[in-house]
């Protein structure tokens, strides 16, 4: 069925440059009592309201808020949703005692299907359209979550994860048949509507040598693919991949040699790089992950934001909940918890920096900031709107705001998923949510 074209009028809020590398009052754009028109799925006018420019097959919406670009998270686990806020250890036991368990589930069909849905539903309520996720080792797990991320229109990165060794059998492949795997679900969801796929080794304590060149063969054997890692989450990890793979000059060199770092190569944390690895990873156009939230929940460390976006070789970061080490899929929550960990570096995340990260920042990172991240003419149709006033005490303290930048750092503050009031992928609402009187 076609889809009538969108009409919304409200005040949009979306950026102009990097607020990392210019003042970031400059690169806010705000347009007051805007209308934004979206037809098959692209918006076609962002400008302030005037009744001769809705069309004639459209009737005008109120957004109950600001409208804003929908949320993008680049770093997040689908199938860990349901050990979300596991108790009491770091991050190599963490991952043996709750989150291998609850992997080795997906190899059920229902199950996947089950927990796919309830993560995209959970996702779009917190204002997220656009997100890189990690599935399990089973191709089970990708079908499941493609077939219901297509459903929705929605622009989603994913792809199976590859685990050769140090891993429960249950979750274990080989590196030819992780290849061969990839390669059939690549075939399958590649390109598929808005579905992309990410080559997707766990980090490299999971891989073999072997597989992670089986890994590099699949980018250069298809075009346009992601792929998607861990790094330097954890000093021992770090010690850990040091003995695995002695030849390697560092963390990001495992990946390197292997022909897994370009500009879609994804690396979740990234706490511990060291000046030369971000050097490359400058020189790549590669996208690091800040996860403030999972970093914080399974302390882990402070990753240096300012730090590897403001040197002379600056990296292109984006911002990633991580669940299920990271406690929520709010794009919001994830930012209140970004602002405390610059804090702790003696830095200060300002609010249109922050907002700018989950969006376009993010889409920059994906290389995606030509169709996703800001709300202009051309950009695809996925929106966000939120509502500063959503509970008693946001609306307490944005009633009283100076001015925009403080009503977005209350949100990033104080807000979360209540505050979302809809969601459109591709032009159409998703969802909404209406406060209870």
């Amino acid at each position: 069925m076609p889809i009538p074209p969108l009409a919304l009028r409200g005040d949009v809020v979306t950026f102009s440059g990097n607020p990392f590398e210019q003042p970031p009052e400059s690169c806010l754009v705000h347009v007051r009592d805007a209308l934004v028109v979206a037809r098959d799925g692209v918006l076609t006018h962002v400008a302030p309201y005037d009744a001769r420019d809705v069309p004639a097959d459209a009737t005008v919406h109120i957004a109950p808020g600001l409208i804003g670009a929908g949320f993008i998270d680049a770093h997040v686990h689908y199938p860990q949703l349901g050990v979300t806020g596991s108790y009491g250890e770091q991050l190599l036991t963490w991952l043996e005692r709750y989150v291998f368990p609850a992997e080795a589930a997906f190899a059920d069909r229902a199950h996947a299907d089950h927990v796919a849905d309830a993560f995209l539903s959970q996702l779009i309520a917190a204002g997220t359209t656009t997100a890189c996720v990690y599935c399990t080792v089973h191709p089970e797990s990708v079908d499941a979550f493609f077939t219901h991320a297509e459903a929705l229109g929605a622009l989603m990165i994913a792809g199976k994860v590859l685990m050769d060794r140090n891993a429960p059998d249950a979750l274990r492949d080989t590196a030819q048949g992780g290849y061969d795997e990839s390669k059939a679900l690549i075939s399958r969801w590649h390109g598929r509507g808005r579905l992309r796929y990410a080559v997707t080794p766990r980090f490299a304590p999971t891989s073999t040598q072997a597989q992670l060149d089986m890994a590099g063969a699949l980018l250069r054997e298809h075009d346009g693919l992601y792929m998607q890692t861990h790094i330097a989450e954890n000093t021992a990890e770090i010690d850990w991949v040091r003995s695995l793979f002695p030849d390697r000059r560092d963390y990001l060199d495992v990946y390197g040699h292997a022909g897994l770092i370009g500009p879609r190569s994804v690396l979740g944390h990234g706490i511990y790089l060291g000046t030369d690895e971000l050097d490359r990873c400058h020189e790549a156009q590669c996208g690091v992950a800040h996860c403030p939230s999972s970093n914080l929940f399974l302390g882990s460390g402070t990753f240096d934001l300012f730090g590897a976006m403001r040197r002379p070789r600056p990296v292109r970061c984006g911002l990633g909940s991580d669940v299920g080490a990271g406690t929520s899929l709010s794009a919001l929550r994830t930012l209140g918890d970004g602002y405390k960990v610059a804090q702790a570096l003696g830095q200060r995340l300002h609010a249109v920096q922050g907002f700018w990260l989950a969006t376009a920042g993010n889409a920059r990172a994906l290389h995606l900031d030509h169709r996703i991240g800001t709300v202009a003419v051309g950009m695809d149709a996925d929106l966000c709107v939120l509502d500063p006033g959503a509970t008693p005490l946001l609306a307490l303290r944005t009633g009283g705001a100076r001015d925009l930048t403080d009503v977005l750092f209350a949100l990033m503050s104080l807000g979360d998923e209540r505050c979302v009031r809809e969601t459109y992928i591709a032009g159409r609402r998703v969802h909404e949510h209406r406060p209870a009187n």
